[in-house]
Parts: C-alpha cells; sequence; structure tokens
C-alpha cells in the first residue's frame, strides 16, 4: 500500500482545512475521506486539477483565490497521499479503513433530531463526502447499471430521506440487509465502495481508439504539406 497518513497527520488535515480563507466551507478530514472514494470510483479517471478544488468549498467546488501557496502545498501533498493510499487500498486488498465518527466523543443525540441507527450516526459525514463527489462528477449517475444503483443506495442509506421514493428504498434495505452494529456498516459500506470501483474498472482505464478523418499517410507517399517532398523527408522526419 502507499504510504498513508499518521493520525497526526490527519489530525494536522483536518486542522489545515478549517484554516481554509472564509467565506469557503470546505470538507473535513472525514467527508474529505467519502470525497475521495467518489473521485475514485469514477467510470473515468479524474484529474487531481478537477477534484481537488471542490474541497475548498462546498458551495462553489472552487478553491478560494489568494491562499497561501505553502498553506495550498501541504494540504495537497496531505491529501494526495490519502489518495493514492485508498486506491492502493481498493486495487491490492478490495478494503480500506474509512474515518469515521467516534460517537464517544461526539455530542448527544437531540430529542429534535431524526431518529438514527447508531451505524448511520458514525457513517453520515463520510458519505456526505462521498455523496459530494457526485455532485461534482456526475458520471455514476448516468450509468444505466442495476449493480451500480445497489451499491449506491447502500451508501446513501446513511443519509436523511428526501423523498418517498427514498424512505421506500431504505426501509427494504433495513428489512433484507440490516446492520447490526457500526462494525457491519463499516463492513457494509467498504464493500458497496468496492462493488462500484469493481464495476467501473474496464471504463476507467479503457483505451480510446483514435480515429483519423483522413487516410494514414505512408512514409513514402508525398507530403500533405504541400511541400513536394516526400511525408519522411518532410514532416515525417524523426
Amino acid at each position: 500500500m502507499k504510504l498513508d497518513l499518521t493520525d497526526a497527520e490527519l489530525d494536522e488535515l483536518d486542522t489545515l482545512l478549517t484554516q481554509t480563507p472564509e467565506p469557503a466551507e470546505p470538507l473535513d478530514a472525514i467527508m474529505l475521506d467519502g470525497y475521495l472514494c467518489g473521485v475514485l470510483v469514477q467510470p473515468r479517471i479524474v484529474p487531481i486539477e478537477e477534484w481537488l478544488p471542490p474541497i475548498f468549498d462546498l458551495e462553489t467546488g472552487t478553491l478560494p483565490e489568494g491562499v497561501d501557496p505553502a498553506w495550498l502545498a501541504r494540504c495537497r501533498s496531505l491529501i494526495e497521499r490519502r489518495h493514492a493510499a485508498l486506491n492502493a487500498a481498493l486495487v491490492d486488498d478490495g478494503w480500506f479503513d474509512p474515518l469515521v465518527v467516534d460517537l464517544d466523543r461526539s455530542a448527544p443525540v437531540s430529542e429534535y433530531e431524526p431518529q438514527v441507527s447508531e451505524a448511520s450516526r458514525a457513517l453520515m459525514p463520510w458519505v456526505a463526502g462521498f455523496h459530494w463527489a457526485q455532485e461534482r462528477f456526475p458520471g455514476l449517475l448516468e450509468l444505466d447499471d442495476d449493480g451500480v444503483q445497489l451499491a449506491l443506495s447502500r451508501l446513501y442509506r446513511h443519509l436523511p430521506a428526501e423523498t418517498d421514493e427514498d424512505k421506500e428504498i431504505i426501509a427494504t434495505l433495513d428489512r433484507e440487509h440490516p446492520l447490526a452494529d457500526i462494525d457491519a456498516g463499516i463492513e457494509d459500506l467498504v464493500h458497496a465502495v468496492y462493488d462500484l470501483w469493481d464495476q467501473t474498472s474496464e471504463a476507467r482505464y479503457k483505451v480510446e481508439t483514435v480515429r483519423r478523418d483522413e487516410p494514414k499517410v505512408g512514409r513514402n507517399d508525398p507530403c500533405p504539406c504541400g511541400s513536394g517532398k516526400k511525408f519522411k523527408q518532410c514532416h515525417g522526419r524523426g
């Protein structure tokens, strides 16, 4: 596995993200973890120039102007290492250790908040980060694949249901695939992410065939530039 972040470096990264200049609203370390996995399971390889800026602002999906270059470089270094470690874990092991909320250290649940399982309380921020990746890069949502949709449902069961259809899906999953505790929730989450990664691998690494608008020029043919020379003696040299 690629050299992953230590606990101290994860804490450092979380602190660095809180230092993102206002009014930007950055992800925290747990949401970032889900976001990175949401990027990795896309049916295309998303370049860092696309996926890095949305980490720093949930409102605009862009990097704030005038940031400290040293701060940004340190953020990028730590984020890239976590991204690489997650990718390597999926490739080599089919497993990774997600960052989740420590319920023992979190605030008590208010009686006015929606009642959710402990697994969903612990995993909700991670899944919210994963969902943010799908908002920015909707490649998964555009796939007409029942396996992809099922895996997404297994993840989104941990988010508040927004429609009657969402409520029905969550109720079906809770009935047919109940999660006994947080450990079971983590295991199911990781397996769902791996299923998505596996189902999109072929598309992600597909090599596109280059189509030529004109027939291929032979080395002994006249150069298309009109010089009168053979192609090999003109633009075909080298």
